[in-house]
C-alpha cells in the first residue's frame, strides 16, 4: 500500500520522510494545501520540523499554538471559515485534511470527499474519525480499489 500511496498521493507524506522514500521534488498531484490539528502538529516538532510539509501551503487550526515559522499559518479562528476561504481561491487542487477527529468533526460541513484506508487487522483503541459531536452525514462510496494483503482505499463522496 505504500508504494501506491506514494505514487498517487505523494503530496500526504511529510517533508522528511519524502525525501527518504525518494519523492523529494516530486510535483503536488491532488493537493496544495493541508489543514492539520494543533494535536497532528504538534508530533512534527520532536523530528525536529516546524513545518512538516513544506512542500503545501500550511494551516494549524489552534486557538492556543503560537508557530515561529513563516510557512506555517496558524488559524485561531472558524476553521469552517478558513476551509471556506481556501476553496474559494480556487488553486487548481484539493485541500488535504490531515488527522485528527475533533478538526474533522468541525470540518464536515465542508469534506466534499473521504478517501478511507482500511486494513484487515483489530489493533485496538485509535483516534476517532470524528470526534466530539455527533452529526449523521451520508456519504456515497464512489470507488474501492482492494489489494493483496486484504487492504482496501475507499472514496466517499458527499451524498
Amino acid at each position: 500500500m505504500a508504494a501506491w500511496i506514494n505514487a498517487r498521493y505523494p503530496e500526504t507524506l511529510p517533508t522528511h520522510i519524502r525525501k527518504l522514500v525518494g519523492l523529494d521534488g516530486v510535483p503536488n498531484q491532488v493537493f496544495d494545501t493541508l489543514v492539520m490539528g494543533r494535536g497532528t502538529y504538534e508530533p512534527a516538532l520532536d523530528v525536529p520540523a516546524t513545518s512538516p510539509y513544506s512542500h503545501l501551503r500550511q494551516y494549524v487550526v489552534s486557538s492556543t499554538l503560537t508557530i515561529d515559522d513563516p510557512t506555517v499559518r496558524v488559524e485561531t479562528g472558524d476553521p469552517v471559515e478558513l476551509v471556506r476561504r481556501l476553496k474559494a481561491e480556487d488553486t487548481g487542487l484539493d485541500i488535504y485534511l490531515c488527522g485528527g477527529g475533533k478538526p474533522a468533526a468541525s470540518l464536515l460541513p465542508e469534506i466534499d470527499e473521504i478517501i478511507l484506508k482500511s486494513y484487515p487487522v483489530v489493533a485496538g483503541a485509535g483516534i476517532p474519525m470524528f470526534s466530539r459531536r455527533f452529526q449523521p452525514t451520508l456519504f456515497t462510496p464512489a470507488r474501492r480499489e482492494s489489494f493483496d494483503n486484504g487492504a482496501q482505499v475507499t472514496w466517499l463522496t458527499r451524498g
